[in-house]
C-alpha cells in the first residue's frame, strides 16, 4: 500500500449538519406555543350556549387561568394580576404608539376560570382588566358535548 492510502479519510459533515439545522428550524416554526397558555386541569363551567372564542381581531389574546383556589396563573405559574396587567399594558401602549397612550387596548383577554371560582373573584379579575385598559374579554366555558 502506498503512503497516500494509509491516511484515514475524514467524512464531510457539512450536509448532515445542514439537515439537522433545517430540522431544528422547522420544528421551532411549527411548535404551538398557544397550547402552553391553557391550564387543562381547570374544570370550566358548562353552558349550552358556549361558542368558540372570537379570533377575528387578529391579536393574540392574553390568557388568564384562575384555578379552584382563586390563583391567577399565566403559562402555569402564579402571578400577581395587577403587576402582570400593568406590565402588559405598558408594553402594548409602547408598541401601539401615542394614539393608545391612555385609551382602551384592543388586545383581547381570555378568562378561563374553574367552575368553583366565586363571582366576586371573577368580577375582581374583570375590573382589574378594565382598570388597565383591557375592555375586550371573553369567558371560556364548555358545551355539553365537550364535557362528555
Amino acid at each position: 500500500m502506498s503512503a497516500h492510502n494509509s491516511e484515514g479519510a475524514e467524512p464531510n459533515l457539512t450536509p448532515i449538519l445542514d439537515m439537522v439545522f433545517q430540522l431544528v428550524t422547522f420544528f421551532m416554526l411549527v411548535i404551538n406555543f398557544k397550547g402552553a397558555t391553557l391550564d387543562l386541569s381547570l374544570k370550566l363551567p358548562v353552558l349550552g350556549s358556549a361558542r368558540p372564542l372570537d379570533s377575528r381581531s387578529g391579536k393574540d389574546p392574553i390568557v388568564l387561568n384562575i384555578d379552584s383556589e382563586g390563583v391567577v396563573k399565566i403559562f402555569g405559574a402564579p402571578v400577581d394580576l395587577d403587576q402582570y396587567l400593568t406590565r402588559e399594558a405598558r408594553l402594548l401602549r409602547s408598541l401601539q404608539g401615542p394614539a393608545a397612550a391612555a385609551g382602551a387596548l384592543d388586545t383581547p383577554v381570555v378568562i378561563r376560570a374553574d367552575r368553583s371560582v366565586t363571582f366576586h373573584l371573577l368580577n375582581h379579575v374583570i375590573t382589574t382588566c378594565q382598570k388597565h385598559g383591557f375592555y375586550h374579554y371573553q369567558l371560556s366555558a364548555m358545551t355539553r358535548e365537550e364535557q362528555r
